[in-house]
């Protein structure tokens, strides 16, 4: 009988368990948004989990929203990422890159100085972005980006792709939910466009799909996942009809044998999302939202989902799938030291103890 702990299969990517860790942003990259030797070690320590989603990361320079998030668009990018895939891949690890494209989602003090902040329309977003500071600004008003445009920003998006699989990942996640530009296209409120891209739900969805169909093209459709949040209204989202969108963009790309879906799971009014996601979805689950053990082993009991993945749990407790295992306590995370890296400091970030440590 299938358990957390029991192998699975995500389209090409075979995992020891079921215990995913979620991305997470840190903060902590390099002064060239380049992963460090303490990221490769960040890593490394957690790679027990069947399958680690990297913290979101830019696929161009325009893609940045935040103060030291890594990229994944230069060969200084590619080689940080390469020492992390092999620390990784040497603990017997899976890891994939979650590609984040902020969009609108952005501050101009965190961007390099040629790099446009751009969105489906000329809508700033309205929540506030921590700068380089710490912080909390306005965020920049975006440049809607031209319908010829849009094919350059998939084109960015491939390269990031083809470029973590040289780096060594196993795969990547599409990062469709948070406000950032994919969500921004699907949401009524922020894609205000007139053209193919926006409109009906069905050109609203397009972005998303063309950009998955491209990543599956380029590096194979068993390598690439995508996550959503139907419902979230971070970063200013406000979709007129969630279950529309979300059950137009799933059965959309349900024929391209992706390697999963990755839910954030919050309230949806009318409908369950999870419900939502398996009415128009064939393919693997990965379920994430305030979850347990006890709650993970319940929806696999029950055929919900796949695969299960925990965020700030793995924060404090770099084994925390041998903590699940023996019924260890977890350890709690100083939360003041989530975004407060700088260079080489551990503190927060890889000085959590193992068991027996």
């Amino acid at each position: 009988m299938s358990d957390i702990f029991s192998p699975v299969r995500l389209g090409d990517l075979e995992l020891a368990n079921r215990i995913v860790m979620a991305p997470m942003t840190r903060d902590r990259a390099g002064p060239q948004d380049e992963p460090t030797p303490v990221m490769a070690d960040y890593y490394r320590q957690r790679a027990g989990a069947g399958l680690i989603v990297t913290e979101g990361t830019q696929p161009s320079p325009s893609g940045k929203g935040y103060w030291r998030t890594p990229g994944i668009h230069s060969e200084a990018q590619v080689d940080g990422w390469r020492a992390v895939a092999q620390a990784v891949h040497d603990e017997g690890g899976r890891i994939v890159m979650q590609l984040m494209h902020c969009g609108r989602a952005s501050v101009r003090a965190n961007k390099d100085a040629g790099a446009e902040t751009v969105a489906p329309s000329a809508i700033p977003c309205p929540d506030p972005i921590p700068g380089p500071d710490g912080v909390p600004q306005a965020t920049d008003m975006p440049r809607a980006l031209e319908t010829h445009e849009i094919a350059g920003v998939i084109a960015d998006y491939v390269t990031a792709a083809r470029n973590a699989i040289r780096a060594g990942m196993d795969g990547v996640e599409l990062h469709c939910a948070s406000g950032y530009l994919p969500m921004q296209f699907l949401s009524s409120n922020s894609n205000q466009r007139a053209d193919r891209y926006g409109g009906s739900v069905e050109n609203r969805v397009r972005f998303v799909v063309e950009t998955l169909t491209a990543l599956a093209d380029a590096i194979g459709s068993g390598r690439v996942g995508f996550r959503i949040c139907p419902g979230i209204t971070l970063n200013g989202m406000a979709d007129a009809d969630p279950h529309e969108t979300y059950a137009t963009l799933l059965k959309a790309v349900d024929g391209l044998e992706l390697a999963y879906v990755h839910l954030i799971h919050i309230p949806l009014d009318g409908q369950d999302s999870l419900e939502l996601v398996r009415a128009h979805w064939s393919g693997p689950i990965i379920e994430n939202g305030a979850l347990t053990p006890d709650k993970a082993r319940v929806l696999l009991a029950e055929g919900k989902a796949d695969a299960m993945s925990f965020g700030y749990a793995f924060i404090a407790n770099p084994d925390l799938v041998a903590r699940f295992r023996t019924g260890a306590p977890l350890a709690k995370a100083d939360r003041s030291s989530f975004y407060t890296g700088h260079g080489d400091d551990r503190r927060g970030y890889t000085d959590y103890p193992a068991l027996g440590d």
